[in-house]
């Protein structure tokens, strides 16, 4: 009798790498939102964290420039009170804005793609309004100063504000003033860009623009004071020092435009000389 042979069956190959290949591709799926979900969250809070560090750069500035302004006018544009009021102020803000308080410092900045153009704006905004509300402020402590009357039976000048000489713009001088500008405000400029660049520390970098100051108003000084006008050296604080003559044109061309030209052409300088190992 003829045995039939067992024979063996091969069992088919379960379904079980396909339902995990499926459990997979689900899984993908539904972390793919998760992820999007994330990025945008993070993506939301960069930009929060932005804003925040830009209203903080804008704060300094603004409480900054105000405080230079003041030191100015309370030291009667004394470079060497100025040198120490710019590094001390540095000192104080260069970590949270880059210690501007210049618009001439701000457009060399931007032109050197230092900070954005927006940025540049909202600095230059917050530096005109600081030294605005310093003329402001200054002004209504000088009304609590004691009447001219008075101070003339004592025989005492009646106090002013310190500002800028006033001088004629139809002089072949006020080219003078002019380049004065310029030349004071690239002193300065380099020495900034100088400071936000290769300055190891911030001690360094607040001596570094205090002196770069002090060295831009020795020579912008000395050279406006030849045709018997003053040398400011930042257009907003050109504002605290009662230096523009709306009806001329002369004098916002001289301390506005002709600060920012110096501006540019010493952090272009600074850019120029310095090696880009640095």
């Amino acid at each position: 009798m003829a045995t039939k042979k067992a024979t063996t069956t091969k069992k088919s190959p379960t379904k079980a790498p396909a339902k995990a290949s499926s459990a997979k591709k689900s899984a993908t799926v539904k972390s793919a939102p998760t992820k999007a979900r994330f990025n945008s969250l993070s993506t939301h809070l960069q930009s929060a964290a932005s804003s925040v560090s830009l209203w903080r750069s804008l704060g300094a500035e603004f409480v900054g420039t105000l405080l230079l302004a003041s030191i100015i006018v309370a030291g009667q544009g004394q470079p060497i009170f100025v040198l120490f009021g710019l590094a001390g102020l540095v000192l104080l803000f260069g970590a949270v804005s880059g210690a501007h308080f210049n618009p001439a410092v701000t457009v060399g900045a931007w032109v050197t793609r230092r900070i954005g153009w927006l940025r540049a704006l909202a600095y230059i905004a917050a530096q005109v309004l600081g030294a605005t509300l310093a003329f402001v402020v200054l002004s209504a402590f000088l009304g609590g100063a004691p009447a001219q009357e008075e101070t003339q039976f004592f025989s005492q000048a009646a106090p002013s504000l310190f500002q800028a000489a006033e001088f004629s713009a139809y002089q072949a001088s006020v080219w003078y003033v002019f380049f004065a500008e310029v030349l004071g405000t690239a002193i300065l400029g380099y020495a900034i860009a100088s400071a936000t660049r290769e300055a190891r520390d911030r001690v360094t970098a607040g001596l570094t623009a205090g002196f770069g100051i002090f060295i831009a108003l020795m020579v912008g000084v000395t050279v406006a004071g030849y045709a018997g006008a003053s040398a400011v050296i930042n257009p907003a604080v050109a504002i605290t020092l009662q230096a523009y003559d709306w009806a001329s044109f002369w004098p916002f061309a001289i301390y506005a435009i002709g600060a920012t030209i110096g501006g540019v052409i010493g952090f272009i300088l600074h850019d120029v000389l310095t090696p880009k190992s640095k």
